[in-house]
């Protein structure tokens, strides 16, 4: 089989998998969040990025592609909420680092541990070289598009 040949065949299997199986998945996510925790998923996205070190307004408006103003307004409901706490920064006023709350920090392990516990389910249909060929793919996948 000839290599444009293999990559339209991959590309039809990527389009094929990848998206649904995301869309259940942040389906699956948000399900919880907003049942479990009332929370939007807007909100959910932030306190993960704060999770993850996005640990300022400017920051997460950068790694949500969503305005400063918006990310303010989010911020805020989950300060309100006790899930977020504003730092001060001695060395420059204007940056105000953002941390999860303890109870912040319980909520994302909540959501995540039913999270994971979902995937689990869904992969335990898989037989061992099932799951030893699906993690070869994902190490593949993610050479293909995180690795520069």
């Amino acid at each position: 089989m000839s290599k444009i040949i293999s990559n339209i065949n991959l590309i039809d299997k990527f389009w094929e998998s990848v998206p649904p199986a995301w869309r259940q998945t942040r389906s699956q996510i948000r399900r919880i969040a907003v049942e479990k925790f009332q929370m939007t998923e807007e909100q959910f996205q932030v306190l993960r990025r704060i999770r993850k070190g996005n640990a300022s307004v400017s920051a997460l408006a950068g790694a949500s592609q969503i305005s400063r103003s918006a990310i303010s307004k989010t911020v805020e409901a989950l300060v309100r909420r006790r899930l977020v706490i504003r730092g001060h920064d001695p060395n420059d006023r204007r940056n105000i680092p953002l941390a999860l709350t303890d109870e912040g920090q319980r909520v994302m392990d909540a959501v995540f541990s039913e999270a994971k516990a979902w995937l689990s389910a869904r992969f335990d249909s898989l037989d061992t070289q099932e799951v030893e060929t699906l993690l070869h793919g994902m190490e593949i996948l993610y050479k293909a598009f995180l690795v520069p």
